[in-house]
C-alpha cells in the first residue's frame, strides 16, 4: 500500500510508517489541487500539513483511499463531508502540539504585559525609552479561557502557576474536572465581564465564529487583553480594529487570522498589537510529535485496527477501547444476522445497550451494527466512516438506547424493523471473547453467532427437529451446533443451526417443505 505524504512533514515522525514492510512511502512536498488529482488515485493513505488542501474534488478521484491524515489539529483544508461520503477516514494529531500551543500563548501573554516586542524594536533603532514602555503584572489579575480542552487546561495550569485568578467557558466541560484544575467555570457573558486578559482555544464552528465580537467587547473591562492561538475567525477582526481604536482594549495579540497570509492587515498599524506568523505549533518537538502521532493513525487503519483520534467518526478513548472492543466485532455480526433474516425494506433499527457497557462511549458500536446491516445489501464500500450515513440516505433511521438491566453484565439488543416484518437479537460476550446470542425475538437461546447458520421458525411439534438434521446430513454438511427455542409448548417456536459448510438451495427448498417449517433463512454471519 502506497502512502503519500506531503507538506514537509518531519522526516524522523515517519520512522511508524517506514517500519511497515507493506507500506511504500511517497514524500513530496506541497501540491495543488490539479496535481493531488492527477496523482492521488495511487496511494491507500496521504498525509498533510495546512498547506495542501485536500478537496472534495481530490478525494472523488482517490479511487483508493482510505484515510487522510493532518499533522496538526485543524482540519480545514480538508472536506469532511466529501470524505465521509466517499468512505474514506480522516485523522488528526490534536495531542502533538498542545505543550507548544500552550507555551506560544504564555509568551503571546507576557510580551502583551510587558511590551516585550515594541521595546526590543525601539531599542534596535538606537532608543533607551524605559518610561514608554510600562507594563502590567500578571499575578492578581483574571484570565477568561475560553475553551477548557487540552491546549486551554494547559495554558490555565500555567496561568494559576503565575497566580492568576483563572475563569472559562466551555459548555461541555465536566466541572469535576474544572474544580480539580482551580478553575471558575463562567457563562461566556461573564467572563468577559470578569477578565483582564482573554484567551481563545475553541475550534472553529457555527457556534464559535467570531464570538470574540462588537458585542463581546462592549462587556470586556476597559483595558482588558485579548490573545487568540486558536483558529482565525474566532475574534471578528474589524470588531477588534474598532474596539482597539476606541481604548477598550490595552493590547491584542493573534498568532491566527481569518486570511492567511495576513500581511499588510489593518490591526498592524496598532502599536500594541502583536502577531505571529501562525507558530502555535512551530516547534521541533510539537513538528515530530504531531508526525509520529498521524503516522501511527495511518498505521492503524491502514492495517484495520480501530484509531484513537478520528475527525468524521467518533473517537474512543483507550480506557473505553479496551472495554468495548470485543463488541465492536459482535455489534457487526448482529447486523449481518438481521440483515439477512428479515424481509422487506428496513426502516428503522434500534440499538439498546445495558450493564457495563453503560459506562462508556457507545456510538462506534451502533455504527458497527449499521455497518453489519448495510454490508450485505449495498454493493459498496460500507465502513465505520459512511455507514451511518449511507443509512441516513436511504431513509433508515437509526436510534440507540440505554437500559438498567439487561439480566447480563453486557447485552447489546438490535430490532430492525422493515416495511414487511420486524425482528430482535441479543447478545453478549462472556470471558473477553466468547460471542453469544441469548435472544432471537424473545426466544432464549445460547448460540456462537459465526460462519454459516440457518434460521428456521416453525410450529413446536415432534418430527421436525430429526427431518432437518437428516436433509442437511444428505449432504454430508456437519452441523456444529443447533439451539431451539420456544415460548409455549406447541406454539410457535425458533431453530438456529450452526452448520460447517453452505447449504444448498435445494436442500433449502426440501426443509421448507417439511410440516410445520414456517420458513428457512441462510445465513452467514
Amino acid at each position: 500500500m502506497k502512502v503519500l505524504v506531503l507538506d514537509n512533514v518531519a522526516e524522523e515522525g515517519l520512522v511508524p510508517l517506514r517500519q511497515e514492510p507493506e507500506l511504500d512511502v511517497d514524500v513530496r512536498g506541497k501540491m495543488s489541487e490539479d496535481e493531488l488529482c492527477a496523482c492521488i488515485g495511487d496511494y491507500e493513505g496521504v498525509i498533510v500539513r495546512s498547506a495542501t488542501r485536500v478537496t472534495a474534488r481530490v478525494l472523488e478521484a482517490a479511487t483508493r483511499l482510505k484515510v487522510v491524515g493532518r499533522a496538526g489539529v485543524g482540519v480545514d483544508n480538508i472536506d469532511l463531508d466529501a470524505a465521509t461520503r466517499y468512505g474514506i477516514l480522516v485523522v488528526n494529531a490534536p495531542d502533538g502540539n498542545t505543550i507548544a500551543a500552550a507555551e506560544h500563548t504564555m509568551a503571546l501573554m507576557l510580551a502583551l504585559a510587558r511590551l516585550i516586542p515594541q521595546a526590543c524594536s525601539s531599542l534596535r533603532d538606537g532608543r533607551w525609552d524605559r518610561k514608554a514602555f510600562m507594563g502590567v503584572e500578571l499575578k492578581g489579575k483574571t484570565l477568561g479561557v475560553l475553551g477548557l480542552g487540552r491546549i486551554g487546561s494547559e495554558v490555565a495550569k500555567r496561568a494559576l502557576a503565575m497566580e492568576m485568578r483563572v475563569v472559562a467557558f466551555d459548555p461541555f466541560i465536566n466541572e469535576d474536572k474544572a474544580a480539580l484544575l482551580g478553575v471558575n467555570v463562567l457563562p461566556l457573558d461573564e467572563v468577559f465581564k470578569e477578565a483582564d486578559f482573554i484567551t481563545s482555544h475553541l475550534p472553529l464552528t457555527q457556534d464559535s465564529r467570531y464570538i470574540i465580537n462588537e458585542r463581546a467587547f462592549s462587556m470586556m473591562k476597559d483595558g482588558v487583553r485579548v490573545i487568540n492561538c486558536a483558529r482565525g475567525g474566532i475574534v471578528d477582526e474589524a470588531d477588534l480594529f474598532r474596539a482597539m481604536e476606541s481604548g477598550r482594549v490595552a493590547g491584542a495579540a493573534l498568532d491566527v487570522f481569518e486570511k492567511e497570509p495576513a500581511t499588510g492587515h489593518p490591526l498592524l498599524r496598532f502599536p500594541n498589537f502583536i502577531a505571529t506568523p501562525h507558530l502555535g505549533a512551530s516547534t521541533r518537538e510539537a513538528q515530530l510529535g504531531v508526525a509520529v502521532d498521524v503516522s501511527r493513525e495511518i498505521v492503524a487503519a491502514l492495517k484495520g485496527r480501530l484509531v484513537k483520534n478520528t475527525v468524521n467518526v467518533p473517537s474512543i478513548n483507550p480506557q473505553s477501547l479496551a472495554v468495548i472492543k470485543p463488541f465492536l466485532s459482535l455489534a457487526e455480526k448482529l447486523g449481518h444476522f438481521l440483515s439477512q433474516a428479515v424481509n422487506g425494506r428496513m426502516k428503522k433499527v434500534e440499538v439498546t445497550y445495558s450493564g457495563e457497557l453503560l459506562q462508556y462511549e457507545v456510538t462506534p458500536l451502533t455504527t458497527a451494527v449499521v455497518k453489519g446491516l448495510l454490508d450485505p445489501i449495498l454493493q459498496q464500500g460500507v465502513n465505520y466512516v459512511n455507514a451511518t450515513l449511507l443509512a441516513k440516505n436511504r431513509g433508515i433511521q437509526v436510534f440507540s438506547t440505554t437500559t438498567a438491566n439487561g439480566g447480563y453484565n453486557n447485552l447489546i439488543t438490535v430490532r430492525v424493523v422493515t416495511d414487511q416484518e420486524e425482528m430482535s437479537i441479543a447478545a453478549t460476550v462472556f470471558h473477553g471473547s466468547d460471542f453469544r446470542l441469548v435472544s432471537v425475538d424473545g426466544y432464549r437461546v445460547d448460540a456462537v453467532p459465526e460462519g454459516h447458520m440457518l434460521y428456521i421458525p416453525h410450529i413446536d411439534r415432534p418430527r421436525i427437529i430429526g427431518p432437518v438434521g437428516s436433509l442437511i446430513g444428505a449432504h454430508n454438511i456437519n452441523i456444529a451446533g443447533m439451539q431451539v427455542g420456544r415460548k409455549v409448548v406447541g406454539g410457535k417456536a425458533i431453530m438456529l443451526l450452526q452448520v460447517d459448510a453452505e447449504v444448498p438451495d435445494e436442500t433449502l427448498r426440501e426443509i421448507t417443505r417439511l410440516e410445520g417449517v414456517l420458513g428457512v433463512r441462510k445465513l452467514f454471519v
